[in-house]
């Protein structure tokens, strides 16, 4: 649940104008002013309940290329398109299954994304030149409000610089955009961390292209059939051609430190980061610590950060991308992430970590 906040507040950093709102009960003037700049051609950062997401007019080429130029993203990387009514699904796809309005039914307003075939009026620079729109509609009444009040669909991607770790808070976003976009609406920490879950809708069996907020097991129980794309679980760097989701082709959620996975059972990832952790003290290093509250490092002298309980991956997926900046502004060298089981949000977690190491995995 998110934390009441105070009226609207207003700041700007290098250009960016800045708005504090409120995400439970959101003030119409930031929204209105938001949504006029969504409405000409701007861009701006907002929150949803899985990520902070930098937002343009979806129908509008001109607008969505400012965004790969605004973060330095690759133009053959698509954009989930965010809708606040229904009504939108049939406008930007050309074939709707009944699979979407039994998803639809369970899982939305929430962290999970359709993949559907694309109508006319979606730009390709917005699907990354794919026939395929990816399509959600987030569970925030601050992004609701504003795609509502803009009255158009929105593409945004994750607020932040392309392969850094997404933005959970307004000052990731600050940190990677300032200077680069409009207007920032800050509503708090985001609730679930993790993207959305994309799934494939245009084959006869549903594909999960890229886990997320919405589990695997909550979606089989509505879809019976179920396959999962060979690059989720990977590890390895896997040779994709074209990218089908955002999050597949290219590195993603990388702090500046170096990051190493180290997967294993709970005793045996413990012994081994102790010693890798005095291996690279000896050498110099700064070391960080990604790891769970049951672990003991106390004598490792390096920054241990905790995503929480192995029993509440909740808790782990809000904290796994904020963790890795802290101890990037905290200066370590190396970051040693220890890895869970690919159950519910840990699928998505530690799709996450294998990405952020760029495969540099080390199993016990």
């Amino acid at each position: 649940m998110a934390e009441p906040r105070s009226a609207s507040t207003e700041s700007e950093l290098k250009g960016t104008k800045i708005i504090r709102i409120d995400p439970l009960a959101p003030e119409i003037e930031p929204i209105r002013e938001a949504a006029n700049i969504i409405r000409v051609g701007g861009m701006v950062a907002f929150p949803t309940e899985t990520v902070y997401g930098l937002g343009a007019d979806a129908l509008n080429p001109e607008a969505v290329m400012r965004i790969f130029e605004a973060k330095e993203r690759p133009p053959d990387n698509p954009m989930i398109v965010h809708i606040s009514s229904a009504e939108w699904i049939e406008q930007l796809a050309r074939e709707v299954p009944e699979k979407v309005w039994e998803l639809y039914a369970r899982f939305w307003p929430g962290p999970l994304t359709m993949v559907l075939k694309a109508s006319d009026i979606v730009p390709r620079v917005t699907t990354g030149g794919l026939d395929t729109v990816a399509i959600r509609m987030p569970r925030h009444r601050v992004a609701l409000a504003l795609i509502q009040e803009s009255a158009v669909p929105i593409a945004a991607p994750s607020a932040n610089l392309a392969g850094r770790p997404s933005p959970t808070t307004a000052e990731h976003v600050i940190d990677d955009l300032a200077g680069r976009i409009n207007l920032i609406l800050d509503a708090g920490p985001t609730n679930v961390g993790v993207e959305s879950t994309v799934v494939d809708l245009t084959k006869e069996q549903p594909m999960i292209l890229r886990p997320g907020g919405t589990t695997y097991e909550e979606l089989r129980s509505i879809l019976g059939s179920l396959s999962v794309h060979p690059s989720v679980q990977a590890r390895t760097e896997p040779h994709i051609e074209r990218a089908l989701s955002p999050g597949m082709k290219y590195r993603h959620y990388a702090p500046k430190a170096e990051v190493i996975l180290v997967e294993g059972e709970p005793n045996a990832m413990v012994g081994k980061i102790r010693e890798m952790a005095k291996e690279y003290r000896s050498d110099g290093k700064k070391v960080g610590i990604l790891a769970f509250d049951d672990s003991v490092y106390q004598c490792s002298n390096s920054t241990v950060k905790s995503m929480g309980s192995r029993i509440d991956l909740k808790t782990a997926a809000k904290r796994v991308f904020s963790l890795l900046r802290e101890l990037d502004k905290e200066g370590v060298d190396v970051i040693l992430a220890e890895g869970m089981p690919e159950r519910d949000l840990g699928l998505a977690i530690m799709n996450r970590l294998r990405k952020a190491s760029g495969y540099r995995i080390i199993e016990i």
